[in-house]
């Protein structure tokens, strides 16, 4: 028998809380139609200091959990969560500004789509009473996610959602506050889950929000970027690495117009573009660098393969990798031929007004032959202490005469 829990986190909520559970024992029989023959409904009260827990407790139907003191939005569902009976879990606010009559599409999505989680979408097209700079926040979130994990999604903060209960160990930890909904949409495309979304309408809230727009939106994205971080490291760091190498190249071609239009003499803004161009190259590669070798860390500590997702696909890990050593001395070289040169023509009688640009540039030369080599030597550190388990197991099973275990590292098994 297919059991659905709904979890309702309730905090202060006795204008709404028999209406919205209403609503929800009202769908059994659209969800029997959708193949759920048992609905649990949770409603966990928060720490509330108003009558939310004894209008829940009185209805029919309602299994009610209690924190004594408020925990967060997030607590308060994952004791639902971990007290749930069912192989599928749902959830929505107790402000009746999400349509539980919407679970039944869920469930139906769910077994249609072969779904992990199926996401009700407040921003997919259906009619929506969300304020205009809710709207706003919830798209910039979602384009957030979308960037990180290079998957598209509407709306990653939505409030009612159904997942299979099986999943939860993936996708804990969980945060205990209003965050809680924005991480796990991250975590769950980087566990490259199946996530499919469905419109729902979208309705104006009974009493007052709880929701700081600045507040928590910050914490949302602060929330996202770090969860990601801890997955695929290189696709945030590697494309802020890359904005700040395109930023060079965008000072290099300027110098090169300049050239071109016969001006030899930098003035002070010339000369700040140069600075930056250099200083940009160097903290870009270096945070290029950065992202791959901790993609190697994480690898390391989940037991995972190692993911080179900056570009979508292991252009990086197949390609770019072995070719970092030889570039960094090849650059390295430049940069020390450029300094020699300099100061040949310094000894000529050079200006120092000309000088100071070309001992410039072969500084940033030098540093970035140096970051190249040194990530080049970790990264080959790092791959041969991923593959030391698989190798070991290769040894054993070649003495002991069985078969050689399959290696845990190697080529990605998915990039984001």
């Amino acid at each position: 028998m297919t059991t659905l829990s709904v979890v309702i986190p309730a905090l202060n909520e006795e204008a709404g809380i028999r209406n919205i559970v209403d609503r929800v024992l009202a769908v059994q029989p659209a969800l029997r139609d959708a193949g759920i023959e048992h609905l649990e409904l949770i409603v966990v009260d928060d720490g509330s200091t108003d009558r939310t827990a004894e209008i829940a407790a009185a209805q029919p139907g309602v299994r009610l959990l209690r924190h004594p003191a408020n925990r967060g939005y997030g607590a308060a569902l994952k004791t639902g969560f971990n007290a749930a009976q069912g192989e599928w879990i749902g959830f929505l606010d107790a402000d009746g500004t999400y349509p539980p009559e919407y679970f039944p599409q869920l469930c139906r999505t769910a077994a249609e789509e072969q779904a992990d989680i199926v996401i009700g979408s407040r921003m997919a097209g259906a009619e929506s009473q969300m304020p205009a700079v809710r709207r706003l926040g919830n798209r910039i979130f979602a384009g957030l996610v979308s960037l990180i994990s290079a998957q598209s999604i509407t709306d990653s903060a939505s409030g009612m959602r159904i997942f299979r209960k099986s999943l939860l160990e993936r996708l804990y930890p969980l945060p205990d506050g209003l965050n809680l909904t924005p991480v796990m949409s991250t975590r769950a495309l980087h566990e490259q889950l199946k996530m499919v979304e469905t419109p729902i309408p979208y309705s104006e809230r009974v009493g007052r929000s709880k929701l700081s727009v600045v507040r928590d939106g910050m914490l949302f994205a602060q929330s996202i970027v770090w969860t990601a971080l801890s997955y695929n490291p290189v696709r945030i760091l590697g494309l802020i690495g890359m904005g700040a190498l395109a930023a060079t190249a965008v000072a290099a071609l300027s110098l090169i117009v300049l050239r071109l239009q016969g001006i030899s003499s930098l003035g002070p803004v010339g000369a700040f573009v140069v600075f930056a161009g250099v200083a940009l190259a160097v903290a870009g590669l270096s945070v290029v660098m950065l992202g791959i070798s901790f993609n190697y860390f994480v690898a390391l500590f989940h037991r995972t393969p190692v993911r080179q997702g900056l570009f979508g696909r292991p252009l990086i890990r197949r390609r770019l990798e072995p070719a970092f050593g030889p570039a960094g001395v090849i650059v390295l070289a430049l940069g020390i031929a450029l300094s020699v040169a300099a100061l040949l023509f310094g000894l000529g009688g050079m200006a120092m007004e000309r000088l100071w640009f070309y001992y410039l540039t072969s500084a940033g030369l030098v540093l970035i032959g140096v970051q190249l080599i040194v990530a080049w030597v970790q990264m080959q550190v790092l791959e041969a202490l991923s593959i030391r388990e698989q190798l070991v197991h290769e040894d054993l099973g070649q003495k002991a005469g069985k078969e050689t275990a399959h290696a845990w590292s190697g080529e990605p098994a998915g990039v984001t």
